[in-house]
């Protein structure tokens, strides 16, 4: 099983960063989960949001965060806009589908006419 996270939106944001509290380099990225495994892919509504800084280097927690920051947040999470989550299958999983139906028919069928 791989657990991904897919790019949405990245936003550069006009707040003083709380570090180096310079006004150019904050930006907040926003990622959906995804899960593939061998029989089905997944988009997850688990939606990861990072915030960092481009000129200190530095990643920005909530714990840093200044009421402007949060409400910049808010704001950029209200206005992003996930993919629907949803579950796509594979060959693999239709062929293991498509088989027990058939073996189970035959089995019901091998039942019935061995009962005769």
């Amino acid at each position: 099983m791989v657990e991904k996270f897919i790019f949405i939106k990245e936003v550069d944001l006009n707040n003083n960063c709380p570090i180096c509290y310079n006004n150019d380099g904050l930006y907040l990225t926003i990622k959906q989960k995804t899960i593939e495994t061998s029989f089905y892919k997944a988009i997850t509504p688990e939606i990861k949001y990072d915030m960092a800084c481009k000129t200190c280097k530095s990643t920005i927690y909530p714990v840093n965060w200044t009421d402007d920051i949060e409400l910049v947040f808010e704001y950029h999470k209200k206005a992003a806009i996930p993919r629907k989550p949803s579950t796509h299958l594979k060959k693999a999983s239709w062929l293991a589908i498509f088989s027990g139906i058939i073996i189970t028919i035959c089995v019901v069928a091998i039942l019935v006419y061995t009962n005769l």
